[in-house]
Order: structure tokens, then sequence, then C-alpha cells
């Protein structure tokens, strides 16, 4: 009889920073890239934020694959829907050890170290996912262009979030937030599933807008 075994191994995960960890440091980003993006390239989409007080880190998914038939372009994922919760496992376990090398030593919660988790994508419900596994400290969670099909509910437990700052973004021509025929009540679903969400809307397609991000990051700052 064929029976289904599992294997906890050791696994060599990648990742990239812009900036430094300094005494000034005033703040954090892990950002997650989305399926088949290598978090090398993704990392140019937050070259803005490096002002000499912000440290933006940027993890690669584990799993990586062949994007074309000619085998030339390579993008990494954070899970399949195959072994899903083993897999998903996995990365809570990487993204946990990442989170706790980069803040060896410093309290995440202090008033002067502010962290923001940004997903792009499959990235943005691995985020959730990541946060609601209530190992890390976040001030600020940025979900951009994520697609949940059942809401947030399936991610992540609002209680457990405390008070940290949420946030969607997406654009008006997203070929996949397209797909939805309800986009309103898809908007709506989310907002019931995280009343404190703040949604914002641009004119652009499935791709981060540094313009656009950084328009947010100066909002939130005016806002507080």
């Amino acid at each position: 009889m064929l029976q289904e075994h599992h294997l906890p191994v050791r696994r060599t995960a990648r990742y990239y920073t812009l900036g430094t960890l300094t005494d000034q440091t005033k703040n954090i980003w892990f950002c997650l890239h989305g399926f088949g993006q290598l978090a090398q390239y993704f990392s140019r989409k937050f070259s803005d934020l490096d002002d000499g007080q912000t440290l933006i880190v940027v993890p690669e998914g584990l799993s990586r694959m062949y994007l074309d038939t000619s085998y030339q372009r390579i993008g990494a994922s954070w899970m399949s829907r195959e072994d899903r919760d083993h897999e998903v496992s996995d990365y809570v376990t990487y993204l946990n050890s990442l989170y706790d090398l980069i803040l060896e030593g410093r309290e995440p919660n202090q008033a002067a170290l502010q962290i923001t988790l940004f997903g792009f994508s499959q990235g943005a419900a691995t985020a959730c996912r990541w946060l609601n596994n209530g190992h890390v400290h976040a001030d600020r969670l940025i979900m951009w262009a994520g697609y949940f099909p059942n809401g947030l509910a399936e991610l992540m437990d609002t209680s457990g979030f405390g008070s940290t700052e949420m946030h969607y973004v997406y654009g008006r021509q997203d070929e996949y937030i397209q797909e939805i025929t309800d986009i309103d009540g898809y908007l709506g679903r989310l907002k019931t599933d995280a009343p404190t969400l703040q949604i914002t809307a641009f004119d652009g397609t499935h791709r981060v807008e540094s313009e656009v991000l950084m328009a947010l990051v100066a909002s939130t700052k005016q806002a507080t």
C-alpha cells in the first residue's frame, strides 16, 4: 500500500537587503515578491525607500522554476496547492528565522523602530499567513494586488493582528483583479474581514508602482 511521508530537511534560503541596519535605523521593511519573481529584481521597486534610516529586506521563495520553454527565465514561488500545509509551514519557519536574524538584539516593538510587512500578489497572502503565525511584530501590513478567493478570513484572524496598520493596494487595470466579476463585492468582503483596512486604487496594471508606493508612505507619515 502506498503511504505518504514527510521528512523535514535543511534548506539554504536567499535574501537581499537595501540599506544598512545601524543605530540610526528607524524603519525595517520585509518585502515579499509575487509568483515567478526573483528577489534580486523585485528589490528594485523599493530603492526609493533607502534613505539612510531604512533597511529593506527582500527574501526569496524557496521554490524556483523555469518560466519559459527555452529555460532562460527563472522565477521563485512561495507555495503551490500541492502539499499546501507543509509548504506554508516551511516558509513561515524560514521567514521567522530571517526576522530573528535581522532583529537580533533589538526590540521590534520599540517606538523608534517601525516594521512594515509588504506583500505583492502571492506575497500578500504569504505576508498575512506569516503575520498570523504570531511570531513577528509589524506596525504596518501592505498587501499589494493580492487575490484572496475567500477574502482575508481564511488567511488571518484580525483579532490577532493587534494594532497593525493595514493597507490593500491594487491597480484598476490589473489583469488579475479584473478577473473578479464583482470587484466592489470583493473589496467589501476584505473590509468585512479587516474593518480597519485602508484601500488604495491607482491607474496601473499588476505591478508595484514606485510612485504610488512612495505616496502611500508619505500619506501614512502625515497621518501619524
